[in-house]
């Protein structure tokens, strides 16, 4: 056989060994527990592993897209992981047995990424060791009779016979053997891992699902809150338009009849409640705005909806926080921690809410399905968990969250903000009258007012419209007339605290950026 052929071959048995490890590992993981599959695990384990910069980078360059790119960023990853495996079935068939030691630690890799995931229990382990028999075996008898088929082709050149080839029954033994490896474990695989997922079954009891009334329903909105200016942010966004970021690799598919809450830690009273007991509290309704701490001057990562849920503040009432306690580490499902102000959570004043719809519907799956936190005046990273299912009532000083660990700032209040959203940087309009127009936001202390300036001019009142509340971002438009030639416009705001957003630029890290949006635009 020719050297090149059988190094193509044997690349080809570890490529397929690998695909039965994993295939294999699916199955076994719809039945322990679908994030304890291996592709789940390390995925994981890589984002965790991640520099926190890197994480900031790209959601600076990409944004809501940032899901995308780690798609991307795993498919370059699994071509590394077929080149590996490639690597492994040479080795294997070239020095027996040294190729399934490597194989086997790429296994060991898989269990610990399995078994330090939150949650994670002992039986977490099984679906990678089993997974990694499977490929060892497979990889091994695909090996053996790989050289058996090299064996009889070398018999053949040294003593040709008349007749059938001594060499075609290991050629087909091992052929077979090698595709019905692979489609069955493709076979196996996938159908585990859609089983496994189960979101189509989660997301018809999702849609099936009629929220009760709320006890407290919001107040309308104003008449005057929406400008009604075209290319301009509407004031309610939709669930849709809604921006989304997390840690989730797999968005959680939580039936709600296995859903409950429980309240932990520095209290008189432990609490668990579940999804009915949830709905039939009286809830109350809220429009609320949401910020993304990653969230940089002009950018989109905020979002404004009507939630309805109940408040958190009287859950802990009844679980009774013990003198010192400072702070609540909520905890999703997924693992994902934020650490919030107890005192923020208690305060009478903020609709503070364990959410369960959004915008008249039940929570989407993406933004938090079955129950999500939804707090006012502090950025999602301290506050907004999805998934969430443990609220351990503790202190900062004996607690750390997912990003303050990653050197966020431990409380995380919003700043005052500012936007322009008509028109875009670098449009070019007409000479005349022009709307400037966007939105400004200073959650749970309110806008007092909106400033515009043109070139280095002096700043101008811009018209706000009707605030919902303190806890929502407004409208407002400048009526500018445009004369022709280059531009630039920027735009600042001021709280009701009498605070005016400032000038100089700061990044994101390590509690939200600050400066004012400032774009150019052409006039002709």
């Amino acid at each position: 056989m020719e050297p090149r052929r059988r190094t193509l071959l044997a690349g080809t048995a570890g490529v397929v060994s690998a695909v039965a490890t994993l295939g294999a590992a699916e199955a076994v993981a719809a039945f322990v527990a679908p994030a304890s599959s291996p592709l789940l695990a390390v995925g994981s384990l890589v984002i965790d592993l991640v520099p926190g910069w890197v994480k900031d980078l790209v959601i600076a360059l990409f944004g809501t897209n940032d899901k995308l790119v780690l798609l991307i960023v795993l498919i370059v990853l699994g071509v590394l992981v077929v080149a590996l495996a490639f690597g492994i079935g040479v080795l294997e068939e070239r020095r027996p047995v040294v190729g399934a030691v490597a194989l086997a630690l790429v296994g060991g890799v898989a269990v610990f990424a399995a078994t330090t995931r939150a949650d994670a229990t002992f039986d977490w382990a099984f679906p990678s060791i089993v997974g990694t028999a499977v490929g060892i075996i497979v990889l091994r008898v695909l090996c053996s009779r790989l050289r058996t088929w090299e064996e009889a082709s070398g018999f053949d050149q040294a003593r040709p016979v008349a007749g059938a080839s001594r060499a075609a029954l290991p050629r087909r033994s091992f052929l077979i053997l090698l595709g019905g490896t692979a489609a069955g474990a493709l076979v196996i695989g996938v159908g585990a891992r859609v089983a496994s997922a189960g979101a189509v079954a989660v997301e018809t009891i999702r849609k099936a699902l009629k929220l009760p009334t709320a006890a407290v329903a919001a107040a309308p909105v104003p008449a005057g809150a929406e400008l009604g200016i075209d290319g301009l942010s509407p004031i309610v966004s939709s669930n849709d338009s809604f921006y989304r970021i997390d840690t989730a690799l797999q968005v959680p598919n939580i039936d709600p009849s296995t859903w409950s809450l429980k309240i932990t830690g520095m209290v008189e009273q432990e609490i668990e409640i579940g999804f009915d007991e949830l709905l039939a509290l009286p809830l109350q309704e809220s429009i609320i705005t949401l910020t993304c701490v990653s969230n940089q001057v002009g950018g989109d990562l905020i979002g404004n909806a009507l939630w309805l849920g109940y408040p958190i503040r009287e859950l802990l009432k009844r679980a009774k926080p013990r003198a010192g306690a400072d702070m609540v580490l909520s905890r999703s499902i997924d693992g994902f921690t934020a650490g919030t102000p107890l005192e923020v959570l208690q305060d009478e004043q903020r609709d503070c809410l364990l959410a369960v719809g959004m915008n008249g519907e039940p929570l989407p799956l993406q933004h938090g399905f079955p129950v999500r936190m939804v707090v006012p005046g502090l950025y999602g990273y301290v506050s907004a968990t999805k998934w969430v299912v443990e609220l351990n009532v503790t202190r900062y000083a004996d607690a750390r969250a997912y990003w303050t660990d990653r050197g966020w700032s431990e409380r995380g209040p919003i700043k005052t903000e500012s936007r322009i959203d008509v028109p875009r940087n670098g449009a070019r309009v007409a000479a005349g009258t022009v709307a400037v127009a966007g939105v400004a936001w200073a959650q749970h202390t309110g806008v007092e007012g909106v400033q515009v300036r043109i070139d280095d001019g002096d700043w101008t009142d811009a018209t706000l419209a009707s605030s919902i509340s303190d806890d929502t971002w407004v409208q407002w438009v400048h009526e500018w007339d445009a004369p022709a030639g280059d531009h630039t416009i920027a735009v600042r705001a001021t709280d009701a605290a009498g605070k005016t957003q400032s000038e100089t630029p700061v990044d994101v890290v390590p509690n939200g950026a600050e400066g004012w949006h400032t774009i150019s635009v052409g006039v002709d």
